[in-house]
This record gives structure tokens, C-alpha cells and sequence, in this order.
């Protein structure tokens, strides 16, 4: 009797795109420096601006004007500074390398990262958002919706320019950049503050950012209700011109 062997069935593109999704959340999630500027750093930021007179004149409440910027903070951290990182060192030692010449490619090379900070920003609002809550925090309802919008279109913009950075200079320099990039933005780039609080002469440099394009369109949202149409075009071109520097400049070796 002749015994016939089934042959190992292939794996949908779709399926391996999930599986990389998932390998690249749990490296992000077990990472302590990258942990830390997901979650805690915005939580610190969050207790400080709450308790503090810092941006008291932004909405009735403290709590309320601290939230929306708070969660752009969080966008920054995971899809430009932890995703830019991340990205740098994977390429230093090869792994990108490796990963581009399996059936996986880099077009799901680049849709598992995609996952993996889409997955970390979930969590990272959800801690924020519950965090928040018990301490009070009352979201505009009708600002819910274009508030979770703009967040992806934040992370769309960001990661762009962390994987820009990571895929044009060495790790080392990556480090560095990203670090200092987030420093820069969560003090001066219009994230926790509209830009309105910063000296004239230097408001029409930041406004091009897009961090002070998230950063006004959450309060926007979160405090007002409001949709604001011109920080959607600024993150659109933004992830879009991110998007293609990224495609063109982006060396795997």
C-alpha cells in the first residue's frame, strides 16, 4: 500500500504579515527603554501637566487640556522614537536583511511594523485613557471619533520619518536623533502646548511640524469637538511625503 505525502500548505501573505505583526509587538513590549518612553514618560507628563499651572489656560479644567497632548505624546514615542530605534538596530545586525529575502518581503516587513505600533499606541491609550478617567477627564464626545482619526494619521506621518531615519544613517545616530527629536517636540513642537504659548518670532517655523499638526488637532477634538481640516491636510502630506523620502531613501544593509 502506497503511502502519499501531503504536501506542506503554503502560508497566505496575509497570515505571515500577522505573525511578523506579532513578532515585532511582543520585541517592542519587551523592550525596557522602548517601554518606557511608550508608557511611562507619557504618564509622567501626564501627572505633571495635570498638577502643574503649566497649561491651565487651555480648557476649563487642567486634566482636560492635558489629555489630547498627552496622546500625540504617545504616537511620537512609539511610531517615530521606538519604531526608529527599533528599525536602526534590526538593521545594523542584519535582521532586515534576512527578513527582506523570505516570502515575507519588505512589503510585509513593513506592514508587521505597522502592526506592531499600531498594537503599542492601543495600549498606550488605553493606559492614558483609563489613567485619565479616574482622574477626572471629561472628553468632548463629538471629538471622540476625529480624535482617533488623527491619531492614526500621526502614526502614519511618524513612523514614515522613524523608518527614514532608520533606514538612511547608522544606529548609533538614530539613537541619538530620535531621542533628541523627542525631547524637542515634547517641549517646543506644539505637542503638549498649542504652539500659541511659544514666542511669535519662531510660531511659523513650529507650525510646519507635524507634531504641532496633532498636537492642535487632538485639543481640537478632545476639548472643543472640533474637526480641524488643516491639521488633516498637514498629517496627510506629511505621511505622504514621509512615506514616498521612505521608499526612496530606505537602504535594508
Amino acid at each position: 500500500m502506497s503511502q502519499t505525502l501531503s504536501e506542506p500548505r503554503a502560508v497566505s501573505p496575509l497570515k505571515r504579515i500577522l505573525i511578523q505583526g506579532k513578532y515585532e509587538s511582543l520585541q517592542m513590549l519587551s523592550n525596557g527603554e522602548q517601554l518606557i518612553l511608550a508608557v511611562v514618560m507619557p504618564m509622567i507628563a501626564l501627572f505633571v501637566l495635570t498638577f502643574t499651572d503649566l497649561i491651565s489656560d487651555i480648557a476649563d479644567r487642567t486634566i482636560d487640556a492635558a489629555v489630547p497632548g498627552v496622546l500625540a505624546l504617545c504616537v511620537i514615542s512609539t511610531a517615530f522614537t521606538g519604531q526608529g530605534i527599533g528599525t536602526g538596530f534590526d538593521r545594523r545586525y542584519g535582521v532586515l536583511k534576512m527578513f527582506s529575502t523570505t516570502p515575507l518581503g519588505k512589503t510585509g516587513l513593513i506592514f508587521g511594523k505597522v502592526i506592531a505600533v499600531l498594537t503599542v499606541l492601543l495600549i498606550q491609550v488605553v493606559l492614558i485613557s483609563i489613567a485619565a478617567l479616574l482622574m477626572g477627564w471629561e472628553p468632548n464626545a463629538w471629538g471622540i471619533l476625529p480624535g482617533i482619526l488623527f491619531l492614526l494619521l500621526g502614526a502614519a506621518a511618524f513612523t514614515s520619518l522613524g523608518l527614514l531615519i532608520a533606514g538612511t544613517v547608522r544606529p548609533e545616530a538614530t539613537l541619538a536623533i530620535t531621542n533628541l527629536a523627542w525631547i524637542l517636540l515634547a517641549g517646543a513642537g506644539g505637542v503638549l502646548y498649542p504652539l500659541s504659548m511659544a514666542p511669535a518670532w519662531i510660531q511659523p517655523t513650529l507650525n510646519a511640524l507635524p507634531s504641532a499638526a496633532l498636537g492642535d488637532a487632538m485639543r481640537s477634538a478632545l476639548i472643543d469637538g472640533h474637526f480641524n481640516l488643516a491639521a488633516l491636510i498637514f498629517l496627510v502630506l506629511w505621511a505622504v511625503v514621509g512615506s514616498f523620502a521612505c521608499i526612496k531613501k530606505f537602504k535594508w544593509t
